[in-house]
């Protein structure tokens, strides 16, 4: 399945879906869920993924995969039983959903608009090892580079979470200090420009963001 853009109509289905929050409408609505926005997101990721693979090379991609809409609730006090946005990506080699670097990583829905790339939290084990090969004066120089130059490329590069100071037990004054506070690394895409997600140019727009991109997911799954 090829992709040729999100319905016109399908934005609708979110803030019906906000509206209503139970499970009568949903499963009143399904089949609508799949058609809008399940369909042609795995289109889209398909699409992606397949011209992002020779940039990879000789690391392969895994198949994409989308989010399931059900939230987990059992620790939350907000107990809606469904998601208002889909998200889904491309990870990088046998990377499992939520523990992995990703080639592209987007989601939509009310209030939701985002597409990047990277890894967004660093598990236990990965952000001690980030720590260390940031601060290695071999290694690390390397994606402090990257990121100095996706952000000349006007690229927002962040993590969903920081330290407020250097951690034990590198200097304060570590030249690569503001990413060894990170706890993850994100490349956003530039705002999605209106009306794009329509049409099917689309897929083309967050492929070529992608490969500027893919240094970085390339040094996080190659180090981390």
């Amino acid at each position: 399945m090829t992709f040729t853009g999100f319905p016109k109509q399908a934005m609708g289905f979110w803030h019906e879906l906000e509206a209503e929050m139970n499970k009568t409408w949903f499963d009143a609505n399904k089949q609508r869920y799949q058609t809008e926005w399940v369909e042609p997101f795995a289109a889209l990721l398909d699409d992606c993924a397949a011209k992002l693979a020779p940039v990879y090379k000789p690391t392969k991609l895994g198949a994409p995969k989308i989010m399931r809409i059900y939230r987990d609730v059992r620790f939350s006090k907000d107990k809606s039983p469904y998601k208002t946005w889909i998200g889904g990506g491309v990870w990088l080699g046998d990377g499992k959903r939520g523990d992995g670097t990703v080639a592209i990583y987007a989601h939509f829905g009310v209030g939701e608009d985002f597409v990047g790339a990277g890894q967004y939290v660093f598990p236990d084990d990965k952000l001690a090892k980030w720590r260390k090969v940031v601060a290695d004066p071999k290694k690390g120089p390397a994606i402090a580079k990257i990121v100095a130059d996706l952000r000349k490329k006007k690229y927002e590069v962040h993590a969903y979470d920081a330290l407020a100071r250097v951690p034990k037990p590198y200097d304060a004054d570590h030249p690569r200090a503001e990413l060894l506070k990170m706890k993850g690394l994100v490349v956003s895409f530039p705002d999605t420009p209106r009306g794009l997600i329509f049409k099917p140019a689309f897929a083309s727009w967050i492929v070529s963001h992608a490969k500027a991109a893919a240094p970085l997911s390339k040094w996080l799954h190659a180090h981390l």
